[in-house]
């Protein structure tokens, strides 16, 4: 059986004229709901960036505080006004003890009293160094928002933030240079074991939050 050339045009036209008069058809859509999981994992993510970024800017940043900041074996005690940064070197079973809130909720009162440290050192040094500690300031910054939304997410309140730092006293800046290197040096090697800590804590979270969902959802949709 042949078809002929007219024959052929009107199928066509019966066909075309069938499907717009077909009714709506459901279209299956594939949503992705981004939940604590994704968030934990950013944080996480971004706590290692800053390990790793720390490592350089410390080792440059001691280098300019010069002898004996720069040294190895430099470990001196920890003095009294060293403490505007919280002290990460808590007994890591009573931290571990803690709840997840109360240690999201320390990581974030630490970070942003860190970061406000670290900005007030952007005025010293070289110019690569101020470069470089804008730089990480920025992502410490980032830090401080990722913790933030990890609580949100979670359903926990922010804490208070950090209380404003007394004004630098006049007077005897010479005599108390070397103090202030000192809380330079506690600075970057207190900021060295939170992220460390932290790392270990989000590693930890992300493994008891689940990952995000994956819903369909039929939407109606026309020709």
């Amino acid at each position: 059986m042949e078809l002929r050339a007219g024959d052929s045009w009107g199928i066509f036209t019966f066909l075309c004229a069938a499907l717009c008069n077909l009714p709506a058809l459901p279209a299956l859509n594939c949503t992705e709901e981004l939940g604590p999981g994704h968030s934990i994992q950013k944080t996480y993510d971004l706590t290692r960036y800053l390990e790793h970024q720390l490592r350089t800017l410390a080792g440059t940043y001691l280098n300019y505080l010069g002898p004996p900041f720069n040294e190895p074996d430099f470990n001196p005690p920890r003095l009294a006004r060293a403490e505007r940064v919280p002290s990460a070197t808590v007994d890591l079973e009573l931290w571990r003890g803690l709840t997840d809130n109360a240690r999201l909720a320390a990581n974030y009162r630490a970070y942003s009293r860190v970061l406000c440290s670290l900005r007030a050192l952007d005025a010293q040094g070289t110019a690569e160094l101020r470069h470089r500690l804008g730089h990480f300031c920025s992502s410490l910054q980032g830090l401080v928002l990722s913790i933030a939304g990890v609580m949100s997410s979670l359903g926990y309140p922010l804490p208070a933030g950090p209380p404003a730092q007394p004004p630098a006293q006049a007077g005897a800046a010479a005599t108390n240079d070397f103090l202030k290197k000192m809380d330079d040096f506690w600075l970057l090697k207190e900021l060295q074991t939170w992220l460390w800590r932290s790392a270990k804590d989000f590693n930890r979270l992300k493994k008891k939050v689940p990952p995000a969902v994956v819903t369909l959802r039929m939407e109606a949709r026309g020709f």
